[in-house]
């Protein structure tokens, strides 16, 4: 499944990809298809499918997954005025890429909007 999988593609430089941040555990990169002014995935390196797969090992990469979206926000100036942080989680949970990844999405007023 990883060879296949488009993050694991970004990962490996395969697929070219517009990261704003990259590190050992973590890359992030503006979504395609952005449905707020900042739209910003944040994927782990290693491939999980979903929260599902994430075990007490995981632990430290899903609050490193949390933290940079905040350091993420305030770099994207959308902290003060707030943000939305995103799992989706199995195909009902609206999870299209099956590589686990949130996305913080800001810009815009959020409050009446579901997921």
């Amino acid at each position: 499944m990883a060879e296949e999988c488009i993050f694991c593609k970004i990962v490996r430089k395969e697929v070219p990809s517009q990261p704003i941040y990259e590190d050992h555990d973590l890359i992030a990169f503006p979504d395609l298809h952005p449905v707020a002014p900042v739209h910003i995935l944040v994927v782990p390196k290693e491939h999980m499918q979903n929260l599902n797969d994430a075990g007490k090992n995981d632990v430290g990469i899903l609050g490193k997954m949390l933290r940079l979206s905040a350091k993420i926000a305030n770099e994207k100036g959308v902290a003060e005025t707030g943000y939305r942080v995103v799992i989706n989680n199995g195909e009902d949970g609206g999870q299209v890429v099956p590589h686990l990844h949130l996305h913080l999405i800001g810009g815009k007023s959020l409050a009446h909007q579901l997921g």
